[in-house]
């Protein structure tokens, strides 16, 4: 457990016992679109939606191994259309998480994908859920609901909120990815999709 909310401390959740401390958070929004989808809606087209395929899947609305690029990535077909002379930045958020070996971790995990379940793991750093649906893992009264686990499973419109330890964890860069192959793919491009990397120092 961490410190019992001492200012300059930052807690998840209001838990009364530091048990929720964090030391670097993280946002990652789960999500994929179908390109077929998206090349009719462009066109117009009315949409088979009992085809939908997610095949390109997303953290922060990313592919790996632009998941981890700090800058903004640059839509140079909208540069072109709207006649830019500067590149239009497009995803301006990534997903690559640094901590300090000793650290904890708060990563706040959300599923907007429209037809996909998506397992996340992380290999080599314990994992504990401490939160689903914005709300702490307690009893009515009060017993820690919380679990250590290896992967954790979020269905479309959920969010979950993990702790990673990173105490004892040895420097160097981590994984965190969608346990189901084919969402490790840039549609029919392989060893992208949804992953990221943590990197701890």
């Amino acid at each position: 457990k961490g410190p019992k909310h001492q200012p300059g401390y930052k807690y998840a959740y209001n838990d009364g016992d530091g048990s929720t401390y964090y030391d670097v958070e993280k946002e990652l929004q789960l999500s994929a679109f179908d390109r077929n989808f998206h090349e009719q809606h462009i066109l117009v087209q009315p949409l088979p939606f009992s085809e939908l395929d997610e095949s390109y899947p997303l953290i922060n609305g990313r592919g790996y191994p632009d998941t981890v690029a700090s800058a903004p990535v640059v839509n140079s077909k909208v540069q072109e259309v709207l006649g830019l002379e500067d590149p239009y930045p497009s995803q301006k958020i990534d997903s690559r998480v640094v901590a300090t070996a000793g650290q904890r971790i708060l990563l706040r995990l959300s599923n907007v994908s429209l037809s996909d379940f998506h397992t996340v793991t992380v290999l080599g750093i314990p994992m504990r859920v401490i939160g689903k649906d914005a709300k702490l893992l307690r009893g009515p009264t009060g017993l820690d609901l919380s679990y250590e686990t290896t992967s954790i499973t979020i269905g479309a419109g959920e969010t979950a909120d993990v702790i990673l330890n990173t105490a004892g964890v040895e420097p160097g860069t981590y994984f965190l990815y969608d346990a189901r192959l084919n969402h490790l793919c840039n549609d029919e491009e392989d060893f992208g999709g949804m992953m990221t990397e943590i990197i701890v120092q």
